[in-house]
């Protein structure tokens, strides 16, 4: 039974890299998906006005980036290389607002560490 042979030769493995490369789904950014759409924009608060005085930017990101993606998009858009991503989830929180119950929409928040000698101009 071929499925048990779990040794492979070295052609072998070295074809399947080659065509795991040539695959446009394994390229950068996937099939015709823009990086910026990663990256919703810049989260302005006075908690994050007072991390990017220490070069940590905070943005709201799309619920399918993850820190490859990020940083990617961050080095496209504001032509910066972040030397450190971490991705937080945002829960949804309920609002009481105009006597009716209801909850804000959740999502995800990026914050990106970069070197001192580099800065975004966020607003």
């Amino acid at each position: 039974m071929s499925f048990l042979n779990l040794k492979k030769n070295k052609s072998q493995v070295g074809d399947n890299d080659k065509k795991k490369n040539e695959n446009p789904i394994h390229s950068e950014g996937g099939v015709g998906r823009d990086m910026a759409t990663y990256v919703l924009g810049p989260r302005v608060t006075e908690k994050t006005a007072r991390g990017s005085e220490n070069n940590v930017y905070t943005f709201n990101i799309s619920r399918n980036a993850d820190k490859r993606r990020v940083a990617r998009a961050i080095k496209e858009i504001y032509g910066v290389v972040p030397f450190q991503v971490r991705i937080i989830s945002v829960r949804n929180k309920g609002v009481f607002f105009r006597g009716k119950r209801g909850k804000t929409s959740g999502g995800k928040k990026a914050y990106v560490y970069l070197r001192k000698e580099d800065k975004i101009e966020v607003l």
